[in-house]
């Protein structure tokens, strides 16, 4: 079977724009010769729009936008109506680009306004989400401690501990011992061991005479200075 003249020296002519292009730039296609299709992509990607847009026309009574002109290393952002760097917007690893759809103060925006009409605010949605429970149950675990830090008793504490093998909450600690706690990675051993270090280095005053203290020397350490 001859090939049409389209197909000469592995070029075809495409139907649209009558360009002669090499076979690997048209389209797929199993019912053509060559397995490729009659139109170049280019052609076709025009061709799809266009039906694309009659389409959404006829079904839903409005017209498609046409596509926005956006350089290189460029995004557009539809909230703020604005073309800003690629660097302004958000990862996000689900889209073809790698970046969100919307720059970084329109989405924490949108972020924002989700959690406050889904959860009633970013403190609820951060409780529920991290720990799996809300600030009602938060203030009746702080109520039950008397409202103070269950570790050193300080007044309004707002760290919700929880063990970090299994999740279950412990209770509510103050920023301090919150952070010691994280520091120690939660292991009585490291922290009977940190007691035993202050109680052997640690210099105490001893009483030897009403109003008379004298600084007592630990098993190991040094002196402290005057200013101490």
């Amino acid at each position: 079977m001859a090939r049409g003249p389209e197909d000469v020296g592995g070029v075809r002519c495409c139907r649209d724009c009558g360009a002669l292009k090499p076979l690997d730039q048209f389209c797929h296609s199993s019912k053509r010769p060559g397995g490729r299709g009659s139109y170049c992509k280019d052609c076709f990607n025009l061709r799809s729009k266009a039906s694309y847009a009659k389409r959404v026309l006829k079904s839903k009574g409005r017209e498609v936008r046409p596509a926005r002109e956006v350089p290189d290393g460029h995004r557009y952002c539809a909230d703020c109506d604005s073309i800003k760097l690629l660097a302004d917007f958000p990862r996000n690893r689900a889209d073809i680009t790698g970046y969100a759809t919307y720059c970084k103060p329109c989405h924490n925006a949108r972020g924002k306004e989700s959690k406050q009409r889904l959860h009633g605010g970013s403190r609820e949605y951060h409780l529920r989400r991290r720990y799996g429970i809300g600030q009602a149950e938060f203030d009746e675990l702080l109520a039950e401690q008397g409202g103070v830090c269950a570790i050193c008793g300080v007044e309004d504490p707002q760290h919700l501990d929880h063990d970090h093998r299994t999740g279950w909450v412990r209770g509510i600690l103050c920023f301090n011992c919150n952070g010691g706690l994280g520091q120690f990675r939660d292991d009585p051993v490291f922290l009977a061991g940190a007691i035993a270090y202050l109680k052997g280095t640690t210099w105490q005053r001893l009483l030897i005479h009403p109003g008379v203290f004298q600084m007592c020397s630990p098993m190991r350490g040094r002196r402290p200075s005057r200013s101490s």
